[in-house]
């Protein structure tokens, strides 16, 4: 089976400029990614605050371009930016935002911008939309009487509802979610997760989902990509990520993930905060964290490469060229 969307060596890079007169620095924020999403599936993308998801994803949709790379959609290249091919293509490919509130206009009732993407994209006539925006509702679980609403109206469960209900206006094959539900209350969470994986199933609709909080990644994902400091550093499926880590940067996020019913034991603590971007660490990015960092972690950097049948991951120790010890 084709993947939907595949991508090669993704490289994007910042030049931050501190003071009016001062020399830009390069960031690289994604460093080298490259992955592929199959139609129906769901990807997962874990880690810490800075470690590129955002930008990830804003690439894998074509919003921001690549420095270095290639994206391709259903096995054709990513249009450039802003042509009438990028517009259309933007009708299969949609994003959803983390904060619902500043995503909506606040002057204009969820009725008509659930309507937007037909009107956009010319997928419907006005005078047929009601019906369509009525059917998106009701499968987001909003009822009927708030179409004239407007966002300020909605709690935040409701408001994000909207969202989702828009982004699935155009039918589109492929969601990025970016954060959907960070800023929900955790009952709520679960009630906008449940619903995103009916609505995935029943539409077979594929969807990266990108997101700090492994416990709800844990619930909607099939495979999951951990990123650190721009690049993937582990990738396998859920159910394995979560059972048997390997990389130590997901030993350590996958250690603070509660599980009901049980003590929290064992749990990895890392030491210090993830590096400037800007003064990236020479060889693997976590070495200075890292306790299992050896000579050859400082000075080479480590390859994503399939360890087993199962996973890759990108570690010297791991990929068993040095035997680990503690630092």
């Amino acid at each position: 089976m084709t993947p939907l969307i595949e991508v090669h060596d993704l490289v994007r890079i910042y030049q931050i400029r501190r003071g009016l007169f001062g020399r830009p620095t390069p960031v690289r924020a994604v460093d080298g990614v490259s992955l592929s999403v199959m139609p129906g599936e769901t990807l997962g993308i874990v880690g810490e605050s800075g470690s590129g998801k955002s930008t990830l994803g804003r690439m894998l949709l074509g919003i921001d371009d690549a420095d270095q790379g290639s994206v391709r959609f259903q096995g054709q290249p990513m249009p450039a930016r802003h042509t009438a091919e990028w517009r259309a293509l933007r009708a299969k490919m949609q994003l959803v935002f983390q904060d619902p509130l500043a995503a909506l206009d606040r002057r204009v009732t969820i009725a008509k911008q659930i309507a937007e993407p037909l009107d956009i994209h010319k997928l419907i006539p006005r005078e047929h939309q009601g019906s369509r925006v009525t059917e998106l509702m009701r499968a987001v679980g909003l009822l009927d009487d708030q179409a004239d609403r407007y966002p300020h109206e909605l709690s935040g469960g409701q408001r994000q509802r909207t969202v989702i209900a828009r982004a699935l206006a155009s039918r589109p094959k492929l969601l990025v979610c970016d954060e959907p539900v960070s800023a929900l209350d955790v009952s709520i969470q679960a009630q906008v997760v449940n619903m995103m994986r009916d609505l995935q199933e029943k539409n077979g609709i594929a969807m990266v989902f990108i997101s700090h909080d492994l416990k709800v990644v844990r619930n909607i994902a099939d495979r999951v990509a951990v990123m650190y400091l721009g690049r993937i550093v582990e990738e396998a499926s859920s159910d394995v990520i979560f059972r048997a880590p390997q990389h130590p940067y997901t030993k350590a996020l996958v250690s603070s993930v509660p599980i009901p019913g049980k003590p929290l034991e064992g749990r990895v603590i890392l030491q210090g905060e993830p590096p400037n971007p800007a003064k990236r660490p020479s060889g693997c990015a976590f070495h200075p964290r890292c306790p299992l960092v050896r000579d050859i972690c400082r000075s080479v950097v480590p390859e994503l490469q399939g360890i087993d049948e199962y996973r890759s991951a990108a570690c010297h120790v791991v990929a068993g060229k040095t035997t680990p010890v503690a630092a």
